[in-house]
C-alpha cells in the first residue's frame, strides 16, 4: 500500500486512503464544534445576564442592564472566539493546502487535543476587550453575513445546475427524463402552493399592503423563471426553474416570518413570554436548519473553485481547507447577526431567533437578488451570443473614391 510521507505533528499517519477518511471525517467535527459554540452563544444571550453578571460593566448598547447584555453577550461570545480565533486561524494556516503528505493536512484533520486548548482559552477573550472593538465586529459581521449570503447563492445555484445535468436529458439527445420531470413537477406544486399558504397565513385582512406585494411579487418572479427557462432561446428545461422556484418561495416565507408579531398580519398565534413548546421546537428546527445550510455550504468548496476540471489525484486533498473554513467563518458572523436580528443596540425575545424589520428586509433583499441572479444566469449567453454575432457581421463601411 502506497504510503504518504511528510511531517505527521499530530500523528496522522497511514495511507492515502486512511488519510482521505480521516480528513473526510474532520469536516463533521468541525460541524459539531459549530453547532455547539451556537447553542452556546444563545444561552449567552437568553440566560448569561444571569451566569455572567459580573460582566455589566462592558455593555455594549450602553443600557447596563440585562437586555443590552443580550445583544452584547451574543457578539462578544462570537466575535473573536468563533471567527477570528478559531475559523480564520484554521484557514490561515490550512490555506494552499493540497496534498494529504503536508503537515498542514495533519494539521486540519487531527491535533483535536492542541486545537480544543485554543477554543477553550479563546473563550473568554471576547468579554475582556474594549467596548470599541466589539461595535466593530458588529458591523464587520453584518459584511461577512451578507457574503455568507452570498456564498450560500453560489452553492444553491451549483446545486440547481448538477440537478440538472444529472436528471433532465440534452436537447439534441432521445432521452425523456421521467424523474427529472417528476421533481420539476413537485417543485412548482410546491411553489405555488406554498404561495397560496403564504396568502393565507400572512394576508389575514386587506390592509396588509406589505405581504400583499411581497407574496404576489415572488408569484411573479416564480413565473418569469418558469416562462424563461421554457423560451426557445434558453431551452433550460423546468427543473431548474422549479428549483429556483421552491428556493425563492421559502425565501420569501422566512422573510414574513421574520417580521415582528406584533402588527395584524400574522394569522398563527404570538410567542409567549418565556417560549411555549412550539416555539421552543420551532427555534431548535431552526438552529439546525441553519447548521445544516452552513455545513453543506462549507463542504460544497468545488463551487467556489475556478476550476473544476481538474483532475483529482491519489495524494490530493478531497476538498479546500482554506474554503471549508472561511465559509464557517462567515457562517459564524451570519449566526451572530442573527441572534441578534441584525440590529447591534435592540435586545432580541428570548427562544427567538432572527425576528424584526432588519431581518424582514435582509431576507427579502436576497430573495430578488437570487431570482436576479437566476434570471441573468438564464439570458447571459444569448446576450454574449448576440453581442458576438453583431461583432461578427460587423463589416466597416468603406467610402469609393
Amino acid at each position: 500500500m502506497t504510503k504518504a510521507g511528510g511531517a505527521e505533528p499530530c500523528g496522522g499517519g497511514g495511507g492515502y486512503e486512511a488519510l482521505r477518511r480521516q480528513s473526510l471525517r474532520a469536516r463533521y467535527a468541525y460541524g459539531f464544534v459549530f453547532f455547539a459554540t451556537n447553542l452556546l452563544a444563545w444561552f449567552v444571550r437568553d440566560y448569561g445576564a444571569r451566569a455572567l453578571r459580573g460582566l455589566h460593566h462592558v455593555p455594549v448598547c450602553g443600557a447596563g442592564d440585562s437586555k443590552c447584555f443580550e445583544s452584547g453577550g451574543v457578539l462578544r461570545f462570537t466575535s473573536l472566539q468563533n471567527v477570528q480565533i478559531f475559523f480564520w486561524l484554521m484557514f490561515a494556516t490550512t490555506f494552499g493546502t493540497r496534498k494529504l503528505h503536508e503537515a498542514r493536512n495533519s494539521w486540519h484533520s487531527g491535533c483535536w487535543i492542541l486545537k480544543s486548548l485554543v477554543y477553550v482559552l479563546s473563550i473568554g477573550i471576547p468579554f475582556i476587550i474594549p467596548n470599541i472593538f466589539i461595535q466593530l465586529y458588529g458591523e464587520i459581521a453584518r459584511l461577512g453575513a451578507g457574503i455568507f449570503l452570498l456564498l450560500q447563492l453560489i452553492s444553491m445555484l451549483h446545486f440547481i445546475s448538477w440537478c440538472n445535468k444529472r436528471w433532465m436529458p440534452d436537447p439534441g439527445s432521445n432521452q425523456c427524463g421521467l424523474f427529472g420531470l417528476f421533481l420539476s413537477t413537485i417543485c412548482y406544486i410546491a411553489s405555488f402552493s406554498g404561495i397560496g399558504v403564504l396568502y393565507f397565513l400572512y394576508v389575514p385582512n386587506s390592509s396588509c399592503a406589505f405581504n400583499i406585494f411581497t407574496i404576489t411579487w415572488t408569484a411573479i418572479l416564480v413565473k418569469i423563471m418558469m416562462a424563461m427557462s421554457l423560451h426557445s432561446k434558453v431551452n433550460e428545461g423546468l427543473l431548474s426553474s422549479g428549483v429556483m422556484s421552491a428556493y425563492i418561495v421559502f425565501l420569501c416565507w422566512s422573510a414574513l416570518h421574520s417580521e415582528p408579531q406584533t402588527g395584524k398580519c400574522h394569522s398563527h398565534m404570538k410567542i409567549a413570554k418565556d417560549g411555549d413548546w412550539a416555539t421552543i421546537v420551532s427555534f431548535i428546527i431552526a438552529i439546525c436548519s441553519i447548521v445544516m445550510a452552513t455545513f453543506s455550504t462549507g463542504i460544497d468548496t468545488k463551487s467556489f473553485q475556478f476550476r473544476n476540471d481538474e483532475v483529482q489525484l491519489e495524494d490530493d486533498t478531497p476538498y479546500s481547507y482554506e474554503i471549508f473554513h472561511i465559509v464557517f467563518a462567515m457562517g459564524a458572523m451570519y449566526f451572530a447577526m442573527l441572534f441578534i436580528s441584525w440590529e447591534l443596540n435592540h435586545p432580541t425575545r428570548k427562544w427567538s431567533i432572527d425576528v424584526g424589520w432588519a431581518s424582514t428586509w435582509v431576507k427579502i433583499i436576497n430573495e430578488w437578488f437570487a431570482a436576479s441572479i437566476y434570471i441573468w444566469k438564464l439570458i447571459s449567453p444569448i446576450v454574449s451570443r448576440n453581442q458576438f454575432v453583431d461583432a461578427e457581421g460587423f463589416v466597416p463601411h468603406r467610402p469609393t473614391v
